[in-house]
């Protein structure tokens, strides 16, 4: 017993004596290394790139600029935030949504966009894509009136905030593209329809609550005149609302948006509504929207008519007009995308939706939204990750020319034995 006891002293002092030699001998390594001052980081590593939870936030990791007082930036597509969610009825919270956004697309980079969905990679199409930030404004502080204080799109008075967001929209679609003049791939798309003549840059923007569409198409009447939209959302939006005491501002909300443009003249009478389920008075409801200019695809028709036959719908319908898409993302099942304000059950997938978008390319596409995104309602960022990776889908349709073709008519497949 006490020579093996003698052994174990005798392997563990060997043990010990050993791992002193070998952290010295790290220690000395790093102390060498310490002194050699030869190498930069940028010659020793390369380029300070960032990873999927690191850099600043911006969309996709895109360059990112204050675009509303920087004149000098330009763009063919720009991605600006609208942080408005004070036209609610029930849950608020989107203003939040252009972070929550931005927050859900970390992953995603102009290093790594190829999508077996699309063949294409959007970054790399000779468009230049820029994040603008959000609509905001600056005003001089009473008490020093040098100063410039920055007070971001008002919460307390939505009159002011929706003529923010229009002046907002107006300036950066009235920047010049960055394409040359010989690249026609987007004026083709956008001068054959402006009243200028000239090709305008479009816009992406994050929403927000679903008001921001008025000021948006505002905007958009400007350049365009009345266009059509499609309009992705559970619901109607196109109720007509009177007045409560007296105020015309309490008549436009998230609910009543598409009626109020439709008074103003902002649409056309082709504009289509997708995924639509909400509760409703009754049948006024959808003569009022037939109206307002819209026919309904809704969530059921899905199942009934197929996919393939609810793109041609809105295709059809849609025709070669100018066109907006706006996308609420309630249209999405709660059980896939939860935070929103306003959740129905018995919603698309999010890959049906996308499905549906891929099947829109080609179309006259001046402008797109994804909107009612609330962050505090989501799990684990899910609804935030759709959003972003719809948008994703955005620039891609924006940039072609006709619905993708399927994997198999790109590359029929073979069996291989």
């Amino acid at each position: 017993m006490a020579m093996k006891n003698a052994f174990v002293v005798c392997g563990i002092l060997a043990s010990s004596a050993l791992a002193h030699l070998h952290e010295q001998a790290v220690l000395e390594n790093v102390h060498v290394a310490a002194q050699d001052k030869t190498q930069t980081w940028l010659e020793k590593y390369g380029k300070q790139n960032d990873l999927g939870y690191t850099g600043p936030l911006s969309f996709s990791h895109l360059d990112y600029a204050r675009c509303l007082e920087d004149d000098t930036k330009d763009f063919d597509i720009a991605i600006l935030g609208m942080p408005f969610d004070t036209a609610v009825s029930y849950r608020p919270g989107a203003r939040f949504g252009p972070y929550g956004i931005r927050v859900g697309s970390k992953r995603q980079n102009g290093q790594r966009a190829y999508t077996l969905s699309w063949g294409m990679d959007p970054y790399q199409q000779n468009t230049k894509i820029l994040d603008c930030g959000d609509v905001n404004m600056f005003i001089p502080l009473l008490r020093h009136n040098w100063m410039m204080k920055q007070i971001p799109l008002s919460a307390y008075d939505n009159a002011l905030a929706l003529d923010q967001m229009e002046v907002a929209y107006s300036t950066l679609l009235a920047r010049p593209v960055a394409k040359a003049e010989n690249d026609t791939a987007l004026q083709d798309l956008t001068h054959v329809f402006a009243k200028d003549g000239k090709a305008h840059p479009r816009i992406v923007t994050l929403g927000g609550d679903h008001t921001i569409v008025l000021p948006i198409l505002r905007s958009l009447h400007k350049v365009y005149g009345p266009i059509a939209v499609i309009h992705f959302d559970a619901h109607l939006d196109t109720w007509g609302y009177p007045p409560v005491g007296g105020s015309v501002q309490s008549r436009i909300t998230h609910g009543s948006f598409f009626y109020v443009a439709w008074e103003e003249g902002l649409m056309g009478n082709n504009s289509m509504h997708a995924g639509i389920r909400c509760k409703m008075t009754g049948e006024y409801d959808i003569t009022n929207d037939e109206q307002v200019g819209f026919k309904v695809v809704s969530t059921d028709d899905l199942d009934d008519i197929g996919i393939t036959e609810v793109i041609r719908r809105i295709r059809k319908r849609i025709g070669d007009s100018p066109v907006y898409l706006s996308l609420d993302i309630d249209v999405i099942d709660p059980g896939l995308a939860p935070a929103t304000g306003t959740p129905e059950a018995g919603g698309w997938t999010t890959r049906e939706v996308k499905r549906i978008i891929r099947g829109l390319s080609g179309l006259n596409f001046v402008g797109a939204d994804v909107v009612e995104v609330a962050p505090a309602y989501d799990h684990a960022d899910i609804t935030s990750i759709a959003a972003a990776d719809i948008i994703h889908d955005f620039l891609s349709m924006m940039m072609s020319t006709e619905p993708p073709k399927s994997r198999d008519e790109r590359k029929p497949w073979k069996d291989e034995l």
